[in-house]
């Protein structure tokens, strides 16, 4: 299985939360593969304490990271779109993550599930 770690995720990790670290790897021992995006790095950045910035590094490192191709920068303008036709506001940057999990044929691991209603979004089931 490939995964796709949302902020909520790498938060739980760095502020050593939900027993995260120790989930995440017990699935790389299973041997799935782990990443996220270059989104997510930013906003995990965005409220980043000082002291928490050479472990993120550490852990950031043993991840791939999704650049933000044009494939999935489309897509994500298009979900965006499309939904708030529906009457629903996303943020641009949860569809871009969500965008650049579809178009990579990842699973989306995070915490805030509402934020990604997108049917053609395959989501990790587990939740702490």
């Amino acid at each position: 299985m490939r995964l796709l770690l949302d902020t909520s995720v790498l938060i739980d990790v760095l502020r050593a939360r939900n027993r995260r670290s120790e989930q995440l790897a017990e699935l790389v021992r299973a041997g799935h593969t782990l990443a996220t995006t270059v989104v997510n790095i930013a906003e995990l950045y965005s409220g980043m304490k000082q002291h928490e910035q050479a472990p993120a590094e550490v852990f950031l490192s043993s991840l791939h990271c999704f650049d933000l191709t044009g494939a999935s920068a489309r897509l994500a303008g298009k979900l965006k779109f499309d939904w708030s036709k529906k009457g629903r506001t996303l943020a641009l940057v949860d569809t871009i993550v969500a965008a650049t999990a579809i178009e990579n044929q990842y699973q989306l691991f995070t915490d805030n599930r509402k934020d990604f209603p997108m049917p053609e979004l395959s989501l990790y089931p587990a939740h702490v």
